[in-house]
């Protein structure tokens, strides 16, 4: 029960950034992103202390883990990994320009508009 209350807190306070953004229309940009970003933080703060936020810090945690071992290309692979990309979408679409005209040309003749 406390664990549901604590969610529903954090969302309310999620509701009130949101709601607080829009109710300064007045103020700054920088002023009302701050109010939406310290509504979040909060109700971050707050589902933090309850086991499924405590489980999702976990799986955070071991996402950035993983993430920092993934071997990232050079920028020469990338580039070299773009250029044949882009060589296969050029080819592909030649060869679909290719084979919708001798459709068409088909269609034409099966219904005798070619004429």
């Amino acid at each position: 029960m406390a664990e549901k209350f604590k969610l529903i807190l954090a969302a309310l306070f999620v509701v009130a950034g949101l709601a607080g953004f829009y109710l300064l229309g007045d103020k700054p940009t920088v002023v009302r992103v701050l109010v939406v970003l310290g509504g979040v933080v909060a109700a971050g703060v707050i589902a933090g202390f309850t086991p499924t936020g405590r489980r999702f810090g976990a799986f955070a945690k071991d996402s950035i883990d993983e993430a920092k071992r993934v071997v990232w290309p050079t920028r020469k692979e990338a580039i070299q990994t773009t250029g044949i990309v882009f060589v296969f979408v050029v080819i592909m679409a030649l060869f679909i320009f290719g084979v919708d005209t001798v459709l068409a040309s088909i269609v034409k003749t099966l219904t005798n508009r070619g004429a």
